[in-house]
C-alpha cells in the first residue's frame, strides 16, 4: 500500500524551486507567467494577486464566462449593508435554499438574501405563473452576473395533491368520532354524510383497514368499506371538513402518475427556462423519477425527489437515491402521513442513505416557521437547523419564512448565524471525521484521487482542495468525504457551477480553458487554481498550499488521475516557500521523503 506520505511526495515531483509568479488572467486571456524575481519582488507581486478581486462576468444564460473572483465589496472586512457579516457569507459547509414569494420577488431583497448566505433560490409551482417565473429566472441571472458568482435555481413542481369536492354549505360540515362518512365519484355538492373524492383510481384502490388524512392530518378515518365508486370511512379524530381540502392515504401506494397534467406543462416551460434542479413532489416509487427523467431527456436539468410519502421511505429509499442527482427531506407531507415521533428517525435515515450513495440531501419544511411572524426563531427551531447541520445535511431549505414571511432577510442572517455556530463546533468535526473513516467507496480512481485529495490536505495544512471537472461528478465525490479545507470547483460549464451551488463544502469557479489541453500544459491551469483560490480569499500568503486534482487530458467524464500540491506563490515555486527567514524549503524535496 503506498504510504500517505508517499502520495505527498509524488505530488511534489516535477518542480522547480524558482518562483513564477502568476496575474490573474483578464477576460478571455491566459495566466501569464513571468521569470524569477528577488526575493521583495516575490512578495510584492503576491500582494498584487491577493488584491485582485473580480476581472469577468457571468452573462445571464450564457456558456461559460470569463473567469474573476466575487466583487471586493463581498471579500472586504465589514459587514455588508445587509447586516450579514461576509465572512459567514463565503465560509461555511451547509447550503441554504430560500423560497421565492411575494416577500422576496424583487431584485433589492434577492439581493439581500443572497448577501446574506442563499445558495440556491426556490421558485414553488404551486403558486404563479409563468410569466412570473420567467422573470424571476431573469431577476436571478442578472444577479449573478453582477456578483459574478454562480447561483442555483429549483423549479419545484407541485405534484399531484389530492382534494375533496365542494359542499353544499359553504363553511362545511363537522365531524364527529365513531360517525359514518362516505367518499365517491358523484359530481353533487357534498353532505354531512358524503363528498366526492374525484380520485376513481385511489377510490378503487382503498380497502378497509387503509387510512385518510384529511386537512394535512387534522381529521383521521379508517375505511370500512369499499365499493364500485365509493368508500366508506369510519371518524378516528373529528373536525370540520370543507371545500378543497387535501385527503392523504398514507397506507398505499397511489396508482397514480406522479405528474399530473399542471406539472406536465409546467416542467415544458421549465425545460425553456435557464434554471438547475426541478423537484418532484410525491415521490413514490423509483418508476416516478424514471417517468420524469424521461422527459427531461438530454437537458442538462438535475431532478431532486421530494421524500414525503411512507412507501418512498420505507420501501423503496435506496433506489429513489440512487436515481435522483438530489433529495429533499420534505416533512411537511411526511409528518402528515406518518407519525410525528418517526420524522427525525426517517431525516437521519434518509441523511445517512444520500451520504453512503454521495448524494446531496436537503432538509426542508418549518425550520425556522415561527420567523414568518417573529423576528427571532423559538428555541426549538434554532436546535432543529443544527440537528440537520450535525446530521450532515447537505443544504437546509426556508419555505413560508423567505416566501411570505414577514422578516426574510432575517430569518436568512439567522440561519446562517445558526449554520456558522454548528460548523465552529468541534463536535460537528468529530461527526464528519467520524463518518469520513467509514464511508462506503467505489473502487474507482476517481474515489481514490478524492479520498487522497482529503488525507493530503489534512497532512500538509492546505487551505483548500481545488477539482478540475466537467460535469460536476467528481466534486460531489470529493464533497462526499466531508474534508476539513473548503473545495473549489473549476469548471468551463456554468450549469455545473450552478448545480455545485447545492454541494457541501464547494465553491464553484467558471474559467475559459481548452478541454484539449495536453497534460504538459497543466502547470498554466495550476496558476489559474491558485488565482480563483486567492480571488474567493482562501489563499492569503505564498506560504498557503492547496491540493489539486484532475483528470488529464481533460473532457472525459470520471477519468479523475492527477494530484498536485501547489503553493500560493504558484506552480514550479514549491517547495520553496517565503517566511520570516526568506525563501526556504517547507516540505522535503520528493527524493527525501521516504
Amino acid at each position: 500500500m503506498v504510504s500517505l506520505r508517499t502520495i505527498v511526495a509524488l505530488a511534489l515531483l516535477g518542480s522547480t524551486s524558482s518562483f513564477t509568479p502568476i496575474t490573474p488572467r483578464g477576460m478571455g486571456s491566459r495566466v501569464m507567467h513571468t521569470s524569477t524575481m528577488m526575493a521583495h519582488k516575490q512578495t510584492q507581486a503576491f500582494t498584487q494577486i491577493a488584491q485582485a478581486r473580480g476581472g469577468g462576468s457571468m452573462t445571464p444564460g450564457a456558456g461559460a464566462p470569463a473567469t474573476g473572483g466575487v466583487p471586493a465589496s463581498l471579500i472586504a472586512s465589514e459587514p455588508s449593508k445587509t447586516g450579514a457579516h461576509v465572512g459567514e457569507r463565503w465560509t461555511k459547509n451547509t447550503k441554504q435554499l430560500a423560497t421565492v414569494g411575494p416577500a422576496s420577488s424583487t431584485y433589492a431583497m434577492l439581493e439581500k438574501l443572497f448577501v446574506a448566505g442563499v445558495d440556491v433560490f426556490r421558485l414553488n409551482f404551486s403558486h404563479g405563473g409563468h410569466e412570473e417565473k420567467a422573470e424571476l429566472v431573469g431577476i436571478i441571472r442578472q444577479l449573478e452576473a453582477n456578483y459574478n458568482h454562480p447561483i442555483g435555481i429549483l423549479a419545484d413542481l407541485q405534484g399531484p395533491k389530492q382534494r375533496v369536492g365542494v359542499f353544499e354549505s359553504e363553511n362545511g360540515v363537522v365531524l364527529v368520532e365513531g360517525q359514518k362518512f362516505r367518499f365517491d365519484l358523484d359530481s353533487e355538492l357534498g353532505t354531512a354524510t358524503r363528498v366526492q373524492l374525484p380520485h376513481p383510481e385511489i377510490i378503487g384502490t382503498l380497502r378497509p383497514g387503509d387510512s385518510l388524512l384529511i386537512d394535512d392530518g387534522k381529521m383521521r378515518m379508517t375505511v370500512i368499506e369499499n365499493g364500485e365508486g365509493y368508500v366508506e370511512c369510519r371518524v378516528d379524530v373529528g373536525g370540520k371538513i370543507s371545500n378543497r381540502k387535501g385527503v392523504n392515504t398514507p397506507t398505499i401506494v397511489t396508482p397514480i402518475s406522479p405528474l399530473t397534467k399542471k406539472d406536465r406543462e409546467d416542467l415544458e416551460f421549465i425545460k425553456t427556462l435557464d434554471v438547475d434542479w426541478v423537484a418532484l413532489s410525491f415521490v413514490q416509487k423509483p418508476g416516478d423519477i424514471q417517468e420524469m427523467k424521461d422527459l427531461i431527456g438530454d437537458l442538462p436539468l438535475k431532478v431532486m425527489a421530494k421524500l414525503e410519502k411512507p412507501s418512498a421511505v420505507t420501501e423503496y429509499l435506496e433506489d429513489i437515491v440512487a436515481l435522483c442527482d438530489g433529495i429533499m427531506v420534505a416533512r411537511g407531507d411526511l409528518g402528515v402521513e406518518m407519525a410525528v415521533e418517526d420524522v427525525p428517525v426517517i431525516q437521519k435515515r434518509i441523511i445517512r442513505e444520500c451520504q453512503r450513495q454521495g448524494t446531496p440531501v436537503v432538509v426542508a419544511t418549518q425550520m425556522l416557521e415561527s420567523m414568518i411572524e417573529s423576528p427571532t426563531p423559538t428555541r426549538a427551531e434554532a436546535s432543529d437547523v443544527a440537528t440537520a447541520i450535525y446530521d450532515g445535511a447537505d443544504a437546509v431549505m426556508l419555505s413560508a419564512e423567505s416566501a411570505a414571511g414577514q422578516y426574510p432577510e432575517l430569518a436568512v442572517q439567522t440561519q446562517q448565524k445558526i449554520i456558522s455556530r454548528v460548523e465552529r463546533s468541534p463536535y460537528y468535526r468529530d461527526a464528519n471525521d467520524r463518518y469520513s473513516r467509514h464511508r462506503p467507496t467505489e473502487g474507482t480512481s476517481t474515489d481514490a484521487i478524492t479520498i487522497s485529495a482529503r488525507s493530503v490536505a489534512q497532512t500538509v495544512g492546505a487551505k483548500a482542495i481545488i477539482v478540475f471537472t466537467n460535469s460536476g461528478t467528481t466534486v460531489v465525490r470529493a464533497s462526499n468525504g466531508r474534508p476539513s479545507v473548503p473545495i473549489i470547483a473549476i469548471t468551463t460549464e456554468a450549469k455545473a457551477a450552478r448545480s455545485l451551488s447545492l454541494a457541501w463544502g464547494v465553491y464553484s469557479q467558471v474559467l475559459d480553458f481548452n478541454h484539449d489541453l495536453a497534460a504538459q500544459e497543466f502547470e498554466a491551469l495550476l496558476g489559474d487554481a491558485v488565482t480563483v483560490a486567492t480571488n474567493k480569499g482562501f489563499v492569503t500568503s505564498p506560504n498557503d498550499l492547496v491540493v489539486v486534482t484532475a483528470g488529464i487530458p481533460f473532457g472525459i467524464p470520471g477519468a479523475v488521475n492527477t494530484l498536485r500540491i501547489v503553493s500560493g506563490a504558484g506552480p514550479g515555486s514549491w517547495p520553496r516557500c517565503y517566511d520570516s527567514n526568506g525563501w526556504t524549503l517547507k516540505v522535503k524535496p520528493a527524493e527525501s521523503a521516504n
